[in-house]
């Protein structure tokens, strides 16, 4: 006679396969009798995706599921995988995946590609609620009782072939192909500007000059000559080692150096006007290297000069990354203004009949920390790049370092990447709730009043401005007390309860870097970091711990760099170290009213005029507090009675942007501000290649006078080159920046 306790480890046995109603029981209470089963042959994919699938199913349920080869010997039910005897042969597209159930049995097939463990990943997330939410640990739920409807059918692939979202969550592969995503390293055997990387100067220049760009009738090493069959030469030879090192690369890059500087020798020349584009040259070159190389397949850049379409269509197996670097972001791209260059370039290459991929932008390289909320149009500018035939999106965001609100981007990117029509509402409420916890309505709320703000202000998003930019609208001082509000109430809401208390502080990063920044515009006045009821000015006292503290969680949370080739942690701490060692420097000019004669930019953040007197000092970055002339000189008067013996400013060296040294100065003293009298010049030395470390540096110019002078009128000039260093290798216009002018 059978026991009662057998008799009931029989019946789970015998029933949990059966449908209770219209489902399958996969697991209850510890027991199952279900097998993940496989094709006789299967694929790697197909066996990554069973131990994935056997690996999740025991942390939610305790249950191990064996693995097996499907045939006569198998009893009981099975989880097909992949391409089974068992179930419907069925067509699915490529990287696509079916799950389906009829009354006993589960089938996950898959298309080529990643497509099988996809489904599997689709399976655990959509159905057994597992959640990855960044380069975390998954969430995995417990639940003894795992179950599916009978009889159903979940059919679904990409919508663009290929689909990166650059943040650091895809620097784990398991995020990858839970998400559906791909990383650049995994498809391209050489990847983005790549003229360089194929013929790097420092190798070929010196031996061979004609391998390389004429640019204003000499040759410099700024792009290559695509007309000189020496140079195709040595592409194909390149490629030839490079394609038998790497056979299983999908795309290789054949695409300018970032710069504008391309080849105008007379045969260049020739055909790009034939081509009606500078275009036409790299159009020719890489569809010539095409047809040498038929079986791969090669993208290139429609970015900078080569922006605009040519005439030549390019080959079958040429793909074109049209870049929108040059769009604001504050309303989706298909209806912002300074995106129709872009929309024009879609257009006109797809005309061409091109592979269209498109190289986007999604966060703020200058200050990859500070607020970016591009979130809501992120669905709309997707879905504008599936109408126009794009079949691939290349999204960058902060890469390998966190950035503002990376993992939501990640998440949200990674969901509409695969389907553009994702219902975002749900997204985000998942999303909040599963990654913050009981703060997560609260994140979401400062979310939501970030995107609310840049809407009412019709804020000019721009991927290259400044949390400074921004004082007067979204990240306005209300605005930004309205934000901190709702973060501390998250925090409190959080409490402790890893890891939703660091996923808090890590958000917190945001407005923490844009307080700091903003403290530089503010100076000496409210907001600033100094105090500014006091003739000394001393830093505030609690200033020391809040940059300690805002170090500590960057190196804590994975920020590597402030900003795009930019600054390191660890130098952004350095500096503020010594900025809050400076003593204040007396200024017998401080707020002395002052005219500038010769027109500055306006592109930029500063307080006019008074930027020279206002006692907030220039920084590394030159979107403000300097004054920028581009070819323009400097022309300031001080208009105040003033005796003195020392006159200092400070100017920025800057030439990746195109900033550079004056050519000279001079001072100049009124008594009545018509007639000047010149009291000391100086002539400054050309910048030298060799003195560029790449990065920008603040320099003193510095007049100390025998005796002292005393005026009514202080004028101070400067001259701006006419043209850059040639070395520098640039046509565009140099500009010089200068700040506060101190009087002693």
């Amino acid at each position: 006679m059978m026991k009662p306790a057998f008799l009931l480890c029989l019946l789970l046995l015998t029933t949990s396969c059966k449908s209770a109603g219209d489902e399958l029981v996969l697991t209850d209470h510890g027991k199952s009798n279900y097998q993940l089963l496989l094709p006789a042959q299967p694929t790697r994919a197909a066996q990554k995706a069973a131990n994935i699938l056997q690996d999740y199913v025991q942390r939610i349920s305790g249950v191990k599921l064996p693995i097996a080869t499907e045939g006569p010997a198998v009893t009981g039910a099975g989880i097909y995988i992949g391409a089974t005897e068992a179930g419907t042969p069925e067509k699915i597209p490529p990287e696509g995946f079916v799950i389906r159930t009829d009354a006993k049995n589960v089938y996950i097939r898959g298309g080529s590609g990643q497509g099988i463990v996809y489904g599997v990943y689709h399976l655990l997330d959509t159905y057994f609620g597992c959640k990855k939410f960044d380069n975390g640990t998954a969430y995995t739920p417990r639940e003894q009782r795992l179950h599916l409807r009978a009889n159903m059918r979940d059919a679904q692939h990409p919508a663009f072939i290929y689909r990166q979202s650059y943040y650091p969550a895809s620097q784990d592969p398991e995020y990858l192909s839970w998400h559906g995503l791909q990383q650049l390293d995994d498809l391209w055997g050489l990847w983005g500007h790549s003229f360089f990387k194929m013929l790097p100067p420092e190798v070929y220049f010196k031996a061979h000059p004609e391998y390389y760009s004429q640019v204003n009738g000499k040759r410099q090493p700024m792009q290559l000559c695509l007309s000189n069959q020496a140079v195709y030469d040595a592409v194909v030879a390149y490629l030839d080692k490079a394609i038998q090192h790497n056979p299983d690369a999908l795309y290789w890059s054949i695409a300018p150096e970032d710069n504008n500087n391309y080849c105008t020798c007379d045969i260049c020349k020739k055909a790009d006007a034939a081509e009606g584009s500078p275009a036409g040259s790299l159009i020719r070159f890489v569809n010539k290297l095409a047809a040498r190389f038929p079986q791969q397949r090669f993208t290139t850049l429609a970015y900078g000069y080569t922006a605009q379409a040519p005439h030549t269509p390019p080959a079958d197996n040429v793909y074109i990354f049209v870049s929108s670097i040059d769009a604001y972001r504050g309303v989706p791209l298909a209806q912002e203004p300074s995106a129709a260059a872009f929309r024009k370039h879609l257009q006109d290459w797809k005309a061409l009949g091109s592979h269209l991929f498109v190289w986007d932008y999604t966060t703020q390289f200058t200050n990859y920390l500070a607020p970016f909320p591009d979130y809501e149009n992120l669905q709309p500018n997707l879905q504008y790049f599936a109408s126009q035939g794009v079949q691939g999106v290349f999204s960058q965001g902060s890469g390998d370092t966190y950035g503002d609100m990376a993992a939501w981007n990640s998440y949200l990117q990674a969901a509409l990447l695969w389907d553009p029509q994702a219902d975002v509402a749900t997204l985000k409420r998942e999303f909040f709730k599963g990654y913050y916890g009981k703060a997560g309505a609260l994140v979401k709320d400062y979310a939501d009043a970030l995107s609310n703000a840049v809407k009412a202000g019709q804020v000019k998003l721009d991927i290259y401005g400044s949390p400074v930019n921004n004082v007067n609208d979204y990240l306005s001082p209300a605005n930004m007390a309205r934000y901190t509000a709702l973060l501390d109430k998250a925090e409190q809401a959080a409490g402790n309860e890893a890891p939703y208390a660091e996923h808090v502080w890590k958000t917190r990063l945001a407005l923490d870097y844009t307080m700091l920044q903003q403290s530089l515009f503010y100076g000496i006045q409210e907001g600033g970091y100094r105090v500014a009821d006091n003739n000394d000015h001393p830093v505030k006292p609690e200033w020391q711990g809040r940059i300690s503290s805002f170090y500590d969680r960057c190196l804590r949370f994975g920020v590597k760099e402030m900003a795009e080739g930019g600054l390191t942690p660890e130098q952004y701490n350095n500096e503020w170290k010594e900025r809050i060692n400076t003593v204040w420097m007396p200024n017998k000019a401080l707020n002395a009213p002052v005219k500038v004669a010769t027109p500055f930019s306006q592109d930029y953040m500063t307080r006019g005029a008074a930027s020279l007197t206002d006692g907030a000092l220039g920084t590394t970055d030159y979107s403000f507090n300097w004054l920028y002339f581009q070819r323009q000189h400097l022309d300031a008067t001080i208009e105040q009675s003033l005796t003195f013996s020392s006159v200092q400013t400070q100017y920025l060296e800057d030439v990746r942007h195109f900033i550079v040294r004056p050519v000279d100065a001079a001072l100049q003293v009124s008594d009545d501000g018509v007639h000047f009298t010149t009291i000391a010049t100086q002539k400054l030395s050309p910048m030298l290649e060799d003195t560029d470390d790449g990065k920008a540096q603040i320099k003193v110019l510095q007049f100390k006078l025998p005796q002292p002078v005393s005026t009514h009128y202080l004028r101070l000039q400067a001259s701006c080159p006419d043209v850059l260093p040639e070395w520098r290798g640039s046509s565009h216009a140099p500009a010089i920046c200068f700040d506060e002018i101190i009087v002693d």
